[in-house]
Parts: C-alpha cells; sequence; structure tokens
C-alpha cells in the first residue's frame, strides 16, 4: 500500500508540469496554427493569468508554505483554467482582467489629456 501512495505523489508531482506547462505550450502552438482566433484568446488569456498566478505565487510563497493543500487547489484551479470544456482562462479575463484594463486605459488618457491641457496652452506675451 505504502508503494501505491508513492506511485500517486509521484504523479501528482507530474501532473502539475504536465497541466501547467506542456499542454498549455503544446495547445498554444496549434492555435497559432489554425485559422481561429477563438482559441489564440483562449491561450494567450491563460499565460496573462498564469504568468500574473505565478508572480503572485512567489510573493505569498511564505504563507502559501503553512497551506498544506495548496498545490492541490492550485491544479485544480489551473485544470479549470486550461481545460477547454471550462474555459475558465477566457471568463477570467473577459470579466475581470478586460474591465480593469479598460478603466486604466481611460484613466491614463483622462490624465494625458488633463497634462496636455494644463501644459500645452500657454499664451505668450
Amino acid at each position: 500500500m505504502n508503494l501505491f501512495w508513492t506511485l500517486l505523489s509521484h504523479l501528482i508531482s507530474l501532473a502539475g508540469p504536465a497541466l501547467m506547462l506542456l499542454y498549455p505550450l503544446y495547445a498554444s502552438v496549434k492555435a497559432i496554427e489554425s485559422e481561429s482566433k477563438l482559441d489564440d484568446e483562449q491561450w494567450l488569456a491563460y499565460w496573462i493569468i498564469y504568468s500574473f498566478m505565478t508572480l503572485m505565487e512567489m510573493i505569498a510563497a511564505p504563507i502559501l508554505y503553512w497551506i498544506p493543500i495548496w498545490y492541490k487547489m492550485k491544479l485544480l484551479l489551473v485544470a479549470w483554467l486550461v481545460l477547454p470544456q471550462f474555459r475558465g482562462a477566457s471568463f477570467i479575463y473577459e470579466r475581470y482582467v478586460r474591465e480593469k484594463m479598460k478603466m486604466y486605459r481611460a484613466k491614463a488618457a483622462q490624465r494625458a489629456y488633463v497634462k496636455e491641457g494644463l501644459g500645452g496652452n500657454k499664451v505668450e506675451g
């Protein structure tokens, strides 16, 4: 029975890189080669979210170390992001990332307009 649990733990440790990196790399290349734009958006969204998640994980590493089921939770989250049945990456991107980017762009454009208006209308006499 110990051999079974050892084998299972090794399979779980291999499932992470396969699910988080190998399959998305393969699917991304396949998406680039296809005519459809829909799959391109899914995989670009995945890489954006995965990069952000990795950065946050690096920052929170001391805290996550004390959460014993973190790796399994991360695997479930990434499975939801990756699997085409769920299209989780596209959902997160459409629902949150795109909205935040629209707000950021609008604020940046407004600041640029105000800055241009204050500095660009000098009247010399």
